[in-house]
């Protein structure tokens, strides 16, 4: 069970949304508790945007529920035909993210059978349930997407380094590997979605400083870094074992993807800047990468294992070159940094 601040606040949204509805002496004041649970967004710049949107399709949708109120009643026949035209408003505005809510409207719209007062009041409710969200979001525990972006960044790479240390060892557990493996691809695909946050707010800048776009290069290479060793871990599980490697093949690859490892940990701890200016691993590396590669591409094995162990092979060499360039993007921050 996890209990995190986007819990604690969507609690307290729904809160004061009922305790304002109360206030203002809405006839129903559930739908603005059902309006701030929608309303609820991960970021101050999303909850904003959300804002604005969901004003202007619910404020549409609510116009159209009493044009259709009065003209086709609120039987249910009337009530659905009125929400297709709704959702095709919405689509055709680029705000389908907004149709719940806004579909919520129509209803209690439609509720009072075309009458302009029930439908005002309906639509003020929902809108305290909208900005209740709002302000919560902002003033209670501010989210800080970048932060938790490195924080997470962390945690993932731990767990992407005891798998692939053990990918090819047999010291851990199939099933239990397994488990790991699916929680790791959970995790990079929630990093993704906060990237994509991160991609979003910057298009909407008309000039963004030099800082802001270096930083968002240094989080997709992060990013990159960890779905590269993901992709690893993927060709193992599904390659390696069935080509029935020897125990030198397993020594080899093992020992390189500690080497890998090793050196994906040595950049991160370069980006907390708790390594000595000029200590770089690179062109080792790029070295013995390229060697790896082509003793599995020349190995002698039977051709269906060595083309299966050549898919691997060609996995982590992709990992190492990504890793390559997280390191040079690495060393430009500090020189930046330095300057």
């Amino acid at each position: 069970m996890n209990f995190g601040a986007r819990v604690l606040k969507t609690g307290l949204a729904v809160t004061l949304a009922l305790y304002l509805a109360t206030l203002l002496k809405f006839p129903s004041p559930t739908g603005a508790g059902i309006a701030a649970i929608f309303a609820m967004q991960p970021s101050i710049y999303r909850s904003w945007r959300h804002f604005l949107d969901q004003v202007q399709t619910s404020t549409a949708g609510a116009v159209i529920a009493l044009l259709g109120g009065m003209l086709l009643s609120n039987q249910p026949i009337a009530i659905g035909i009125v929400c297709i035209l709704v959702i095709m408003l919405s689509m055709k505005m680029n705000r389908s993210d907004t149709i719940g809510l806004t579909l919520v409207t129509v209803i209690s719209v439609m509720e009072g059978s075309g009458e302009w007062q029930f439908a005002l009041t309906r639509f003020l409710m929902l809108m305290t349930g909208i900005v209740s969200a709002f302000v919560i979001n902002i003033l209670v525990i501010p989210p800080k997407p970048r932060k938790q972006y490195i924080n997470q960044i962390e945690r993932v790479f731990n767990s992407l380094s005891l798998l692939m240390r053990t990918a090819v060892s047999h010291e851990m557990k199939e099933s239990v590997f397994r488990d790991e493996k699916n929680t790791l691809e959970g995790s990079i695909r929630s990093l993704a979605d906060k990237y994509a946050l991160f991609e979003e707010e910057q298009k909407q800048l008309r000039k963004p400083k030099y800082s802001q776009t270096r930083q968002m290069v240094v989080y997709k290479n992060l990013l990159s870094s960890l779905q590269k060793g993901f992709e690893v871990l993927d060709a193992v599980d599904r390659h390696y074992f069935q080509a029935e490697p020897s125990e030198e093949t397993d020594v080899m690859f093992d020992r390189h993807l500690e080497k890998l490892i090793k050196y994906h940990e040595h950049i991160l701890l370069k980006f907390q800047d708790k390594i000595k200016p000029g200590m770089s691993e690179t062109k080792p590396l790029g070295d013995d990468n390229d060697s790896f590669l082509d003793s599995v591409v020349h190995d002698r094995q039977g051709n269906d294992n060595r083309l299966r162990l050549a898919v691997v092979a060609g996995a982590i060499y992709d990992y190492g070159y990504q890793l390559e360039r997280l390191d040079r993007v690495a060393d430009q921050i500090n020189r930046a940094s330095e300057d």
